[in-house]
């Protein structure tokens, strides 16, 4: 079997050997937190565990840390999920999300990243691809493998967590995978305050998406990442969003374009403005 490292596709998914593959569903809605849950028990790929955004794939309990809205789950909580699921090692991951947007999927390949799992792609499409490729579906809860051990642990050159870095411009390029209108300050549905962290850019993670849905070829995502980019080397690149969930898309996009070797800025915008003494930048880049 050849191991998929970034996204899949429909048909591609359909043809691994089921107890070869740990499907996990990640469906989730910020404005209605049970609904991803809801839909799954409805209907998902035959064999798909469910991953909830906030229990699963955050530590809610952390918030007031400063680690942002989402902040990461902590290493044994992760790794008992991963053997409550029956993870073991060498078996190749999928997660997916309704669509094209991939957000809490993207979420969980890059946790996978985080403690060294490469085998690990997002459907491409998600949901919607699978559906509209006439593939089967089930609904309930299906069986859940047999535990196993895992103990894994996050490296920590993937991902920052220190605010004072971004001060001083030490941590490198912050590329901020907000809607431009939130970037720029124009609007904050969700946040304590408006705008962005000082020199960082902006590359809206749904610019990573073709009009169908899927992703970009990866020759084009190369292209308009070095476009907003210029010289600086993916190495450097720090990741962003509100929470610490996009920002997981463009870093899904850069490593599917070949440009390897980017970080997380996890606590993003709503860790970064639970101090209001850190400045804000407002407008254009």
């Amino acid at each position: 079997m050849s191991l998929k490292t970034t996204l899949i596709d429909a048909v591609e998914l359909a043809a691994l050997p089921p107890d070869d593959v740990l499907i996990v569903d990640c469906r989730f809605d910020l404005a209605d937190p049970g609904k991803g849950a809801r839909e799954y028990l409805d209907g998902h790929i035959p064999g798909a565990l469910y991953a909830s955004l906030d229990r699963d794939l955050s530590d809610l309990s952390r918030q007031a840390e400063g680690m942002g809205r989402h902040p990461l789950p902590l290493e044994p909580a992760f790794n008992a999920l991963l053997s409550r699921w029956g993870w073991r090692l060498g078996m190749q991951v999928v997660s997916y999300d309704a669509g094209s947007g991939a957000l809490a999927a993207a979420r969980l390949w890059w946790l996978l990243r985080l403690v060294g799992v490469q085998q690990v792609a997002v459907l491409d499409g998600g949901y919607a691809a699978w559906l509209a490729a006439g593939l089967p579906v089930e609904s309930g809860e299906p069986a859940m493998r047999p535990a196993s051990e895992v103990a894994l642990h996050y490296d920590t050159n993937q991902v920052l967590l220190d605010h004072v870095a971004l001060l001083h411009g030490a941590a490198g390029q912050l590329l901020d995978a907000r809607a431009t209108p939130r970037y720029r300050g124009d609007i904050e549905p969700l946040d304590r305050v408006a705008g962005h962290v000082p020199g960082a850019l902006n590359r809206p993670f749904t610019d990573n998406l073709s009009s169908d849905g899927r992703f970009k070829a990866a020759t084009q995502l190369h292209d308009e990442f070095v476009t907003v980019l210029g010289s600086t080397a993916p190495s450097q690149v720090v990741h962003m969003c509100g929470s610490g969930v996009t920002a997981c898309h463009n870093l899904l996009a850069m490593e599917h374009a070949g440009l390897h070797g980017s970080r997380l800025y996890a606590p993003s915008w709503s860790g970064w403005v639970s101090d209001p003494v850190r400045p804000v930048a407002r407008g254009g880049e």
